[in-house]
């Protein structure tokens, strides 16, 4: 018999079951493969050459010891071959193991198994090859959210790996840099956080000084809108859509983490807050991590210099809460972003009653009391106003899939009102929510041509805070004795 770097764990342990005991005691890491349903998937796949290297083991002692338990056990001589293969698993078997970390998972797993079939399945690949996985997994119909589970699994898998790699080193003004300038702010707020939370049984008086650094943290939400709004899309037109998807909805669990804290924080529940606290600066502290491990250097390697610049535009204009970019970065300005109006502009476009220049549409536009976006028949977002706003956009949504544009956990329900309207069955939408004080009203409208062809959706939302207060009536000629 001849065992060799390829011989599958399946084939061997078929051949000498009494091997697997063996394994099991050998090595601390190799204690999985005792169980039916870690055999079941990764045995078929795995050769002694990346189990060994699991185990951080030398291959040539490892095979020598695998031989000499198989003659000791059964009294044949067990030669030992080929020492030199790539430990590498190919595409195919790489993808079978990843469907099985989700299966597993989603059955209600062990993570620290699922983090030992992940390294399994991707072996010392980079954090691009990654991204493509995740790609190939929602291609094939696997749901955001399930995917999404595999990031804190490969992070896991990953993080002795990742922790090697140096850190990116950008200058001042450069969009990562002031995301990692944002994340030090955060470290340090979390750090608080936690520290006044563990004061909390022994002294409620804390609540105020938790509530201080609450308010601070909510600068959180507009460091993840600047992902979502200028970094997720550049990202997108590179081919890149998985990772924004899955990162997007952990936004929002963390958005959600934060909205507990606040709860108990309004409720002075001094039994409830310490642990809202505690997941809070979990998710948070995890997402900085995978941001400056995972996410910033895939960016990187997959930007380029002009697109950076891009991104920094639509960056200033959705404002920064914590970090300020500098002045370093870029030494010079690439403006062929910027909107340039055709010569002739202050023309007059004919309409259907009337007639603007392009400089009075843009004004009616921006001064509107809306805040208005538009959509096009093939779900590209072409405009949005400038104006009065009430969710956060920038340039690099213009030509960006409106399903991009949403949260994965609402994108389904802005797709079936989209079928519909496409469909000729509905033509108006309207929704209403409360936010920051304010209450919303929310309406999508179909637009159709003379001949009735669906040519886009518009979307209009309107603080109507004040407009529910009204109460009798204000005539126009009463207007001077009340302004």
């Amino acid at each position: 018999m001849e065992i060799s770097a390829k011989t599958k764990i399946n084939d061997l342990l078929k051949a000498h079951p009494f091997l697997e005991d063996f394994l099991v005691q050998y090595n601390p890491k190799f204690k999985l493969l005792g169980k039916r349903a870690m055999r079941a998937i990764v045995g078929r796949v795995a050769n002694l050459k990346l189990v060994a290297s699991i185990g951080d083991v030398d291959l040539a002692t490892f095979l020598g010891d695998i031989s000499e338990e198989i003659e000791r056990k059964t009294g044949k001589t067990v030669v030992v071959g080929d020492l030199d293969l790539d430990n590498s698993l190919g595409k195919t078997e790489r993808m079978a193991l990843l469907k099985q970390v989700i299966k597993d998972l989603h059955d209600g797993g062990d993570l620290d198994e699922a983090k030992e079939k992940f390294a399994l399945a991707v072996g010392d690949v980079n954090t691009s090859e990654i991204a493509q996985m995740e790609e190939q997994l929602i291609r094939e119909g696997l749901a955001v959210e399930e995917v999404q589970r595999l990031c804190d699994v490969h992070v896991g898998a990953f993080s002795q790996m990742l922790d090697e790699h140096d850190d990116l080193k950008m200058p001042s003004g450069h969009p990562v840099h002031t995301y990692m300038e944002d994340n030090r702010r955060i470290e340090t707020l979390l750090d608080e956080l936690n520290k006044h939370a563990r004061k909390i049984e022994s002294d409620e008086g804390v609540m105020d000084e938790i509530g201080r650094t609450v308010e601070a943290l909510g600068g959180i939400d507009n460091h993840y809108a600047r992902k979502e709004n200028q970094l997720f899309p550049l990202l997108e037109k590179h081919g890149v859509t998985a990772p924004p998807k899955v990162m997007w909805g952990i936004h929002d669990e963390i958005r959600g983490s934060l909205k507990k804290v606040r709860q108990a924080l309004d409720k002075r529940d001094a039994q409830a807050l310490p642990g809202a606290a505690a997941e809070l600066s979990r998710t948070a502290a995890e997402m900085i991590y995978k941001e400056e491990k995972v996410l910033f250097p895939l960016s990187f390697e997959t930007l380029t210099e002009k697109d950076w610049q891009e991104v920094r535009r639509g960056e200033d204009e959705l404002g920064y809460a914590f970090a300020k970019p500098g002045s370093d970065w870029p030494e010079t300005s690439d403006e062929s972003g910027e909107v340039v109006l055709p010569s002739g502009a202050d023309a007059l476009l004919s309409l259907d009653t009337g007639a603007l220049s392009l400089e009075q549409i843009n004004l009616m536009l921006t001064h509107l009391p809306l805040d208005i976006s538009f959509v096009d028949e093939n779900d590209e977002v072409r405009y949005y106003s400038g104006g009065e706003r009430h969710f956060p956009r920038s340039p690099a949504v213009i030509g960006r899939k409106v399903q991009n544009c949403h949260p994965p956990g609402s994108v389904h329900i802005v797709e079936r009102i989209l079928d519909e309207f496409k469909a000729g069955k509905k033509n108006t939408a309207e929704f209403w929510i409360q936010l920051h004080g304010k209450f919303l009203h929310i309406r999508y409208f179909a637009l159709r041509d003379t001949d009735g062809t669906y040519r886009g959706c518009l979307e209009a939302g309107q603080d109507i805070t004040e407009i529910r207060r009204l109460e009798g009536e204000q005539r126009l000629l009463n207007w001077d004795e009340k302004n």
